[in-house]
């Protein structure tokens, strides 16, 4: 029996760039993989090339978008948790603790990945992160699951140091790719539109490595 697998992430496509890759590469070897997206992105500004969205369509699309991708990936398990975009950081902190606690406590998985806090440039994504470790931390040390964390800021390698946990996605790029496309109405790269297509050995240097930080507890 594989390992369960919790994703906490505050918006759909957030899974796409970073890490569907691994969670497909996971996936196959047997692990199950629940998917909490906070939000539906409702408040993003992109609405598609051309637009095909508009604000009050956008929350139904994303959805609709976000599902494609769990099914381009594998993922077994998607739960949408009604919070709202660009207010996480706003919510209360013991309600949205609660609920994660909640998800611990059911799904029971060997490992957590999400946003490292203070490094993850969207405030979304710093306050997803810092209410996951701080769940977790609560938790005693023995029963802890491991928690690996995206980072992209500038200064996060700098800080943080090299990432520590490197998979090698190329054998996956294509549920990666469909996991990118599935998300059609807020990624603009020409290459994903079909107007730049990249060679295969461009797009495995692009795509085919996902970086992630172990969370350290004090």
């Amino acid at each position: 029996m594989g390992q369960n697998i919790l994703v906490i992430l505050p918006h759909p496509d957030d899974e796409a760039f970073g890490l569907s890759g691994t969670l497909a590469k996971y996936i196959v070897e047997g692990a199950h993989v629940t998917y909490a997206c906070l939000t539906l992105g409702e408040m993003g500004r992109n609405m598609g090339i051309p637009p095909f969205a508009n604000r009050i369509t956008l929350p139904s699309i994303r959805k609709a978008e976000l599902e494609e991708s769990c099914k381009a990936i594998g993922i077994q398990d998607l739960r949408l948790m009604g919070f709202h975009d660009k207010t996480i950081e706003f919510e209360d902190q013991d309600k949205l603790d609660g609920v994660i606690a909640s998800l611990l406590e059911e799904i029971k998985p060997s490992l957590v990945f999400t946003f490292y806090p203070g490094y993850s440039v969207h405030p979304d994504h710093d306050a997803t992160g810092a209410a996951v470790t701080r769940t977790i931390e609560r938790m005693p040390a023995e029963e802890r699951p491991a928690v690996h964390c995206l980072a992209f800021s500038r200064n996060c390698e700098e800080e943080l140091g090299k990432p520590d946990v490197v998979h090698d996605v190329s054998m996956f790029i294509v549920q990666k790719m469909n996991s990118i496309q599935a998300h059609r109405s807020q990624f603009q790269a020409a290459e994903l539109l079909g107007k730049k297509q990249l060679k295969t050995k461009e797009i495995e240097q692009r795509f085919g490595t996902e970086r992630f930080w172990t969370y350290t507890f004090a």
